[in-house]
């Protein structure tokens, strides 16, 4: 079995956000990986005294715990185990109720002999090898499945002249309109303080004799393929393979600063943490 991880701030000056872990049993037999995002909240508005990268370590550290102890538990009665825990560890001093109360974008897989299992949550990204060398994604689309007007306004707020105070106010008003959408009916979801969204993730499983690879990636590494347009996942995979995950996110980090502002690949962040995590099993 080989594992590769690279975890890495868009910023140096900022904490990493991300998530990134694996842990492989002593006996051999299986492992089990997560992989978060934690979501920029808009300064001071979190409602969080602790902020983002506490609540990722916390969630990420439950939920590989419950991954790799509690085999009779589906992943996604684990996030929400792995949630709750999270929530009660500061539920009496924050405002778990808050819009941006800290949350995070997940993928959890686990493996065993027989099978391998799993979940996504938001914009992160899997993908699974197959003994065929066939790559899938798993992907939970739902925040690039926006209301038509919605998607609007970003079309608006991007025409509108650099620098200038109406793409300034246009992009607010996109970004209100997408916050609106976050953890509601009919838009798109990210594990916080409710445990209920944990039901809401795409899940599935896969017999462990047809998976030859795994790669879990971050938004901001998956740019490589979603953003920047270098290959499609399975050129990305391959990368990951054969140079590693270290390669790939310089390879990201290469074509933002060459883009600096976004104007030939339009994004949310110039630079964003960037998390991959790589497993041949």
């Amino acid at each position: 079995m080989r594992i590769d991880v690279t975890t890495e701030p868009g910023d140096p000056q900022h904490p990493n956000e991300d998530y990134a872990s694996v842990a492989l049993p002593a006996s051999g037999r299986g492992g089990a990986l997560v992989l978060l995002d934690g979501v920029t909240p808009p300064e001071d508005e979190a409602g969080c005294t602790h902020g983002v990268p506490w609540f990722t370590a916390r969630l990420g550290g439950a939920l590989l715990e419950l991954s790799g102890s509690r085999r009779d538990m589906t992943l996604a009665s684990c996030l929400a185990d792995a949630i709750r825990r999270a929530a009660d560890a500061h539920s009496g001093v924050c405002d778990l109720s808050h819009a941006r109360t800290p949350q995070a974008t997940v993928v959890a897989v686990r493996w065993d002999d027989a099978v391998v299992e799993h979940l996504v949550l938001s914009d992160s990204v899997l993908l699974i090898e197959a003994a065929d060398g066939t790559v899938t994604p798993v992907l939970d689309d739902r925040l690039h499945r926006l209301p038509d007007s919605v998607r609007a306004l970003g079309a608006t707020a991007r025409s509108l002249p650099r620098g200038s105070a109406e793409r300034a106010a246009a992009r607010a008003e996109y970004g209100r309109a997408v916050e609106s959408l976050r953890n509601a009916t009919g838009g798109f979801f990210t594990a916080a303080a409710d445990p209920e969204v944990a039901r809401l993730a795409v899940t599935g499983s896969t017999p462990r004799s047809d998976v030859r690879a795994l790669a879990a990636l971050t938004d901001g590494a998956a740019r490589w393929t979603e953003v920047f347009r270098k290959g499609d996942w399975a050129a990305c995979l391959s990368v990951l393979r054969g140079a590693g995950t270290r390669a790939l996110v310089t390879a990201v980090r290469e074509a933002e600063a060459a883009d600096p502002e976004g104007e030939t690949y339009p994004r949310g962040k110039a630079r964003d943490d960037a998390s991959v995590v790589f497993a041949e099993l």
